[in-house]
């Protein structure tokens, strides 16, 4: 037997992802708190709790014991919540006549009592609904957004840059995602993650292929003067897009392999071939990086070189955040009286088609054509005047003699 699956053994089985997100949450415990103390990032601690991947061996001991319910964990807390919970029985039982409840033996029995209150009280794993304090302001969601943006915009059109090489591009793609974001901010808002909501929209625009038809972004821009950042920067733009956003998310970003595969929608093999294949064809460009003895130092350098490469570069800064969301009101504005112009029309032609369409059908006439081949008339020929003159007279004088000749006997 393994020494990993010893260690499964000897730990209790985890809960649930939902579980152990609320047994987090309920210790007041952050994502980074817990990543610090199992020694993994805090994208994977975010991964256990979705259940896409699972602690495994001594990183699973350290994390069922760091999310442990709160009697495993704290038991003097609540013994001492007990102890005082105790103390202030025997009080009343002293001072009222009529109490029958002794107040010797309840510090010892105190932990079995149902009405012992608990350390913490268990934690929704629903985000619950801002509450205001006496002296506290609720955020709006302009603020809300307003922040956002203020801390992730600038990074969010380095970011972009590298992914496309065009500073015009890179901060009309973040510009663009906000809009979407601001138009979907009920959704955006409640999301674990609204800086990589927006990340994933800014590169999908960015990336998008219909930008080759436009001459601005045609060309990418010029590349850096300095030889090492020169290279570095060909190298990103020979990849194709795909291996590009994998290698700069991976390596750039610093996300594990599980949400870098999730965010360019392949799978995790998948994803780790498009990595290997990357780093290969950018390490034929550096060959600092072609001489790091492990993955893991070539991971580290490319962090630091494509970092040196987005600070260097001077990158056009958005603008302001309540420009673009009131470009995103415009813009919503202006496609929905579109749409309802549209609806209009459509509805206009069709009632003019019906106005004039005819209601039966009428049998359209054949046109005239030339009869050939036909024989010349027939019959006897025209009566000429004097045919006509005898005619006449015949018709108006008697015949004498017999009407009618009897043949003789002989």
């Amino acid at each position: 037997m393994t020494r990993s699956t010893t260690d499964e053994a000897a730990v209790p089985p985890l809960p649930s992802p939902k579980e152990r997100r609320r047994l987090r949450e309920a210790k007041s415990l952050s994502e980074e708190e817990v990543a610090a103390a199992v020694g993994v990032t805090r994208a994977t601690v975010r991964s256990w709790e979705t259940g896409r991947t699972s602690p495994r061996g001594r990183k699973r001991a350290l994390y069922a014991k760091l999310i442990a319910p709160e009697p495993a964990v704290k038991p003097a807390v609540k013994h001492t919540a007990v102890t005082a919970k105790a103390a202030a029985k025997a009080a009343a039982a002293v001072s009222s006549p009529a109490a029958t409840v002794p107040a010797g033996p309840e510090p010892a029995d105190a932990p079995s009592l149902p009405e012992a209150p608990p350390a913490a009280p268990p934690a929704d794993p629903r985000p619950a609904p801002p509450t205001e304090a006496p002296g506290e302001r609720r955020v709006s969601p302009a603020e809300a957004f307003d922040a956002l943006y203020a801390r992730t915009a600038p990074g969010l059109v380095r970011q972009t840059y590298l992914l496309t090489g065009r500073r015009a591009l890179a901060r009309e793609s973040v510009e663009r995602a906000f809009e979407l974001a601001w138009q979907r901010w009920p959704e955006v808002a409640v999301d674990r993650d609204p800086g990589g909501w927006v990340r994933a929209a800014a590169y999908e625009y960015a990336m998008s292929p219909w930008h080759r038809l436009r001459r601005t972004h045609r060309h990418p821009d010029a590349p850096p003067t300095e030889p090492g950042k020169r290279a570095l920067f060909d190298a990103l733009l020979d990849l194709p897009p795909a291996y590009r956003r994998t290698l700069l998310l991976y390596d750039g970003i610093g996300l594990d392999l599980p949400e870098t595969a999730a965010e360019t929608e392949a799978s995790t093999p998948a994803a780790a071939g498009r990595l290997m294949t990357a780093r290969a064809a950018v390490a034929e460009r550096l060959p600092e990086l072609a001489d790091a003895d492990s993955p893991a130092e070539q991971s580290a350098l490319l962090h630091e070189r494509l970092g040196g490469l987005a600070r260097a570069e001077h990158v056009p800064v958005p603008q302001p955040a309540r420009a673009v969301r009131t470009g995103s009101e415009n813009r919503a504005r202006l496609w929905t009286r579109a749409a309802v112009a549209g609806v209009a029309l459509l509805i206009a032609v069709t009632g003019l088609t019906l106005h004039t369409a005819p209601t039966h059908y009428e049998q359209p006439i054949s046109p005239p054509e030339r009869v050939g081949g036909v024989p010349p008339r027939g019959g006897p020929q025209q009566l000429t005047a004097q045919d006509l003159k005898l005619q006449k007279s015949l018709s108006d004088q008697l015949a004498h003699g017999p009407e009618r000749l009897v043949p003789e006997l002989r």
